[in-house]
């Protein structure tokens, strides 16, 4: 005869967010015993983040939090394994909390990250593997972004209506222009730009693509008076598509974002775009 309730086997599942075969064997152990039960879900848990090392992650989500008053703002990628995961609740809370920590701490990077207490005790690295062990599923965190020297904003974008952001994007402005910070922050989730001015484009790209350009150029038997014109006019065209300032707007392409941003009369300072597992 059983020594749980359906209540005790509701409440366990809640604690660890294990599977309901699990939670009854474990309460079936401990003879009825939910506290001992929780502890042998997560030390078989534990045991189980070894296993899962290898196991790819690319799903999950993208969470943001910004201050009320937008003088800051994070963003968080928190990767699982499959979509069943990423849109459930108890991972939602992990990426929720981590966003909370990030936002609270301000750390340097993903190392100072890892390794700062996000409770008592607890470092945001073996809060991260309980969450492995809790959900049964690889879960990595590597990176995120936090602002806090300006006008900042998030855009928030869901790829499925049924899985939570897979795209997030964090603008710094120097002053306050919510539309402008919306449509611009819009812009970038879609056309994904890899630099925000030319200067930012390493020399080694700028290299890499004007060598292309000119190879292509001879290749396809282009005059030689020509090609050092028509290798100018195909570089350009690599920092047109690759700089975000550069780039026709979303909302207007007869302009550029360059063109939007001086009309408003604001500067972004920079911007991060995550999309999950890429």
């Amino acid at each position: 005869m059983a020594n749980y309730t359906a209540a005790d086997v509701k409440k366990l599942r809640e604690l660890t967010g294990a599977g309901m075969m699990d939670c009854k064997k474990a309460l079936e152990e401990a003879d009825g015993d939910v506290d001992k039960a929780v502890e042998a879900l997560r030390i078989k848990g534990q045991k189980g983040v070894a296993k899962r090392e290898g196991r790819s992650a690319e799903n999950g989500a993208v969470v943001s939090l910004i201050a009320d008053d937008n003088t800051s703002g994070v963003l968080v990628e928190l990767k699982c394994e499959t979509d069943f995961v990423a849109k459930g609740d108890k991972f939602l809370a992990v990426a929720d909390a981590l966003a909370a920590h990030v936002a609270a701490t301000k750390p340097a990077d993903i190392e100072a990250l890892l390794a700062s207490e996000i409770e008592a005790g607890k470092t945001v690295q073996a809060f991260v593997d309980e969450a492995n062990a809790n959900l049964g599923e690889k879960i990595v965190l590597d990176r995120f972004a936090a602002y806090a020297d300006g006008y900042v904003s998030a855009y928030m974008h869901r790829t499925m209506p049924d899985l939570p952001p897979q795209i997030g994007v964090l603008v710094e402005f120097d002053k306050e222009n919510a539309e402008v910070a919306k449509g611009v922050a819009q812009h970038i989730a879609a056309f994904a730009p890899k630099y925000l001015t030319r200067e930012d484009v390493p020399a080694e790209v700028v290299e890499s693509e004007r060598r292309i350009a000119e190879e292509t150029t001879r290749a396809e038997g282009k005059p030689e008076a020509a090609i050092a014109k028509i290798v100018e006019g195909r570089v350009n065209g690599f920092f047109k598509d690759a700089t975000l300032l550069g780039q026709p707007y979303a909302l207007d392409n007869k302009k550029s974002v360059q063109q939007i941003l001086d009309e408003a009369g604001v500067t972004l300072k920079r911007f991060t775009r995550i999309k999950v597992g890429i």
